[in-house]
């Protein structure tokens, strides 16, 4: 007998087994039991990594209960937080002065620090009005030079408990600085999960999140930075507020039309929770704000599991803007969404172009570290 997943919020706040094994959460619940190193290998307020290395546990150990609190007291460049396991229920905004920052998840998985809020689009703000996609973000990192390590993003807002709101846009990210990078991180939510985007529409904004899990079905995937996804495990989730196909999209890129480089997916792979079929790779986002946009999008190398629909794995977010008029294509991927039944509708690079669609031309001399 079929049975309806669990919540986001029930697998955040909740845990469980069967839980765990749906998605790949910790069989415990987030918000971890206190541990007499909270920091384990990178120090504490006693013994600090660096003297701009501050310290955040939600049980007091550290030099402030809150990530936003903290992310206030670091001012300037350079800074490091090490954050303690445990469940940090707040937005964070890191502005753009806050450049060259580090973030890191002080256990030994991102499912041990999470950071989640439940803002949507039509969320109703104090003063009036809503906050809109961007405003709905949990976490939003405008400064360049922002690095994080086993961290987990999400936002736990859920349609079901609102049937009344048009704005289902619930952001667990959004990024728009250069040299960007996220490390074993994970992205939770269902409609526009992470928003990797720049901070104007001439910047062209470089990121890179490698080994991580992104997971959502609407456009969970979306914006307008040069973005590469190494190793990373995308996770279309099923719905019961739908009777049919399809669910969703992962990929929403929005690249500007000057910009030579969108979204890269390589060396990945696309799961899903829904029927097989249920879910397109990707459409095109052209917004109002940029109808010059021209999206750009590459898959290569990755495994594209049945929940993609193999048939027709794009379509058009807006008639006016087709998708075939677009940067997308593929190469040498893998698995039964990968299949090409109707050639037509899966462009291909060949072996000359493909070699022109890699993290390095992606990246420049930008080379992300992995260390930590």
């Amino acid at each position: 007998m079929h049975r309806p997943p669990l919540s986001r919020r029930s697998l955040l706040l909740a845990g469980g087994v069967g839980a765990g094994v749906a998605l790949g959460l910790a069989a415990t619940p987030a918000a971890a039991r206190p541990r007499p190193r909270p920091f384990g290998r990178y120090g504490s307020p006693a013994a600090r990594l660096t003297p701009g290395t501050l310290y955040v546990d939600a049980h007091g150990r550290g030099d402030f209960t809150s990530v936003q609190a903290a992310v206030t007291a670091a001012a300037g460049s350079g800074r490091t937080l090490v954050i303690a396991p445990g469940t940090y229920r707040e937005t964070v905004s890191v502005d753009a002065t806050r450049t060259e920052a580090t973030w890191i998840g002080a256990g030994e998985d991102p499912r041990d620090v999470v950071i989640v809020y439940d803002n949507a689009a039509g969320t109703p703000k104090p003063g009036g009005g809503t906050y809109g996609t961007s405003g709905s973000a949990t976490v939003t990192v405008q400064a360049d030079g922002f690095t994080a390590h086993r961290i987990t993003f999400a936002n736990d807002w859920l349609r079901a408990d609102h049937p009344g709101t048009t704005g289902t846009q619930a952001v667990a990210l959004k990024v728009q600085g250069d040299r960007s990078a996220f490390h074993h991180c994970r992205f939770l939510g269902h409609q526009d999960t992470l928003y990797a985007d720049t901070r104007d529409l001439g910047v062209f904004a470089r990121q890179y999140f490698a080994h991580c899990h992104i997971e959502g079905d609407v456009d969970f995937v979306f914006g307008r930075a040069t973005a590469v996804f190494e190793h990373c495990h995308f996770r279309t989730l099923d719905r019961t507020d739908l009777s049919g196909a399809p669910y969703g999209f992962v990929l929403a890129p929005s690249t500007a039309g000057a910009n030579p480089r969108g979204y890269l997916v390589t060396r990945s792979r696309i799961t899903s929770e829904a029927p097989d079929g249920f879910y397109k790779l990707a459409r095109p986002w052209v917004p109002s704000s940029d109808l010059t946009a021209r999206p750009m999008l590459t898959v290569r190398d990755t495994h594209l599991g049945p929940g993609i629909d193999a048939v027709a794995p794009y379509a058009n977010m807006r008639d006016a803007h087709p998708w075939q008029s677009m940067r997308f294509a593929e190469y040498r991927n893998t698995g039964p969404g990968a299949a090409i039944t109707v050639p037509e509708n899966r462009p291909q690079l060949g072996r000359a172009e493909a070699a022109t669609h890699t993290r390095e031309a992606y990246l420049g001399d930008w080379r992300p570290c992995a260390r930590r």
